[in-house]
């Protein structure tokens, strides 16, 4: 099986920490050059130097506000002058919780404008390298609730799915260049943010953190929450030429926490 990702190049977003950065050590161990790109340069200058280079990579980052598409194009645009990005990792944190019926519009267009006018700014960036190279996989990372509607999570849940649903129409327009447009489905995963969780649910409840936690783990079919890296090895194999057949999906890494197929 060909793993391999030795002369590609990856832009990694949201890689300062979390799924992201997980993603990103991934990639370089794989043998991909990496771009990480977050809006703290101190935390992805950190990252950039703890990245593999066994393959004899130069990894760089990008620190801007994905949210200023003016900004943002003119990064990214200058890091394809250096070379081809043969690979995206779309990742966002999400909206604020809430539930849908009292979200105020601005919040749903906000949402909107983060995440999919801000993907579309990035893909029409990164297509041209990719449909020269013939090799492209776009990896967006969304949630379980495309295929579940996560409760008090009204906004994201919208948007998720407005994103899965972009995806997997741009899945049947970019085959043919040798692109492929995947959704990855994180679930409960020891992350910073899933701690933060944990103790908002623990504030707002009366209960221990370790209560919420035992509550959520015991939830899961496997009775754990999943590690980053764990994600990023699904991530690792949809971006590589193993893949290349796999195109238009969403990919729950859950321990089998989704209750549809």
């Amino acid at each position: 099986m060909n793993l391999d990702l030795s002369g590609k190049r990856a832009l990694v977003c949201g890689a300062s920490q979390g799924l992201g950065e997980a993603c990103a050590r991934q990639l370089a161990e794989q043998g991909a050059e990496v771009v990480v790109l977050a809006r703290t340069a101190e935390k992805l200058d950190r990252v950039c130097q703890s990245l593999a280079v066994g393959h004899g990579q130069t990894h760089s980052y990008i620190a801007v506000d994905a949210a200023d598409a003016v900004a943002l194009s003119v990064a990214v645009r200058a890091e394809l002058e250096k070379g081809p990005l043969h690979i995206w990792v779309n990742n966002t944190g999400g909206p604020a919780p809430g539930p849908a019926n009292t979200a105020k519009p601005d919040a749903y267009a906000a949402a909107f404008s983060q995440h999919l006018v801000s993907a579309q700014t990035l893909l029409q960036l990164l297509l041209p390298s990719m449909r020269s190279e013939g090799y492209g996989r776009i990896l967006n990372v969304l949630s379980t609730s495309v295929k579940n509607p996560i409760p008090n999570l009204g906004v994201s849940n919208s948007i998720r799915a407005a994103m899965a649903n972009w995806a997997k129409t741009l899945a049947g327009e970019l085959g043919g260049d040798g692109i492929t447009v995947n959704n990855v489905l994180p679930g409960l995963t020891q992350t910073a943010r899933l701690d933060s969780l944990i103790g908002h649910v623990a504030q707002a409840s009366g209960r221990t953190v370790e209560q919420v936690s035992e509550g959520m783990r015991s939830g899961i079919p496997v009775k754990r929450f999943g590690e980053p890296e764990e994600f990023a090895n699904a991530v690792g194999f949809l971006a590589s030429p193993a893949a290349a057949f796999i195109n238009g999906i969403n990919m729950p890494v859950d321990g089998g926490s989704t209750a549809s197929l």
